[in-house]
């Protein structure tokens, strides 16, 4: 379903595509030399402490688009590090700031994270090993957008879901396409469900997609469940062919996983072990 913003997002429009430099060739009777990280962060530090500010930004505000229920703030209260190796972005049910959402006071804080200034790819594994929370009204997600956003607007610029997940499923998680004639809940994409009734929330699991011009496709713990090409999509344009920065959020409430109701407990957190892209460009 439809992931994109319209809030306060410092820096969002100068987003700008990293370019890699091309490998070397390595001699004929070398080994094959390992695909360096393009983009990597295994969230190491103090427990408490912010992301690093060289690879993440904080995107603040609320979202009407999609009806959702937090606001999103910036600073550690919401999106931290445990000190063990993971960044927890936390929603909780407050308001101490008496922060103003589209639907009046807001009810719930939580965080939003992205490359937007820092780091674009065009192509490329992209991956994160995750932990989701659980609870109606509860939705994560691990995604990407065109980093030409700022002219070219959503859909056109592209939205590339790897994985989303909405509380009232907790065994599906679902990756998706979004783009000009394919968006919202017309977007082109799969769900992958855990066998024998197992719940994402109840461990980490290894969220991925593999880009490449003309091709995407989605894996959940190294399980390929969905492949799409431009032929998947009706006659409309594909736009997966220049650079797009990474997002990972928790929202809460709206349109597709319904509001919290009584049987939510807060906090509920989202726990990322790592962000890895590789051989992008």
């Amino acid at each position: 379903m439809r992931k994109t913003l319209r809030i306060a997002m410092t820096g969002l429009l100068a987003a700008a595509a990293l370019a890699a430099a091309p490998w070397p060739a390595p001699a004929a009777d070398a080994a094959p030399s390992p695909v360096a990280a393009t983009f990597t962060d295994n969230f190491d530090g103090p427990a408490g402490g912010a992301v690093d500010g060289s690879k993440w930004g904080y995107e603040t505000g609320d979202n009407v688009n999609n009806h959702e229920r937090q606001y999103y703030t910036d600073g550690t209260k919401n999106a931290a590090l445990d000190g063990q190796g993971n960044l927890v972005i936390t929603a909780r049910k407050e308001n101490p700031a008496n922060y103003d959402c589209w639907y009046g006071r807001c009810e719930y804080t939580s965080a939003r994270l992205s490359t937007a200034r820092t780091f674009t790819t065009a192509y490329g594994h992209v991956e994160a090993r995750v932990k989701v929370p659980r609870g109606q009204g509860m939705w994560p997600a691990f995604w990407m957008l065109g980093n030409d956003i700022g002219s070219a607007g959503w859909p056109n610029c592209g939205e590339i879901d790897v994985m989303e997940n909405v509380g009232h499923e907790p065994s599906t998680v679902h990756g998706t396409l979004h783009g000009p004639g394919y968006f919202g809940s017309g977007g082109i994409g799969a769900g992958y469900t855990l066998p024998n009734g197992q719940k994402f929330a109840d461990g980490f699991h290894t969220f991925a997609v593999d880009w490449s011009p003309d091709k995407i496709t989605w894996s959940v713990d190294g399980n390929v469940y969905q492949t799409r090409t431009p032929a998947d999509l009706n006659g409309n344009r594909w736009v997966f062919d220049h650079g797009f920065y990474v997002i990972l959020n928790l929202a809460v409430g709206g349109s597709w996983p319904g509001d919290p109701d009584g049987s939510t407990t807060f906090p509920q957190q989202l726990v990322v072990d790592y962000v890895r892209v590789t051989g992008g460009n």
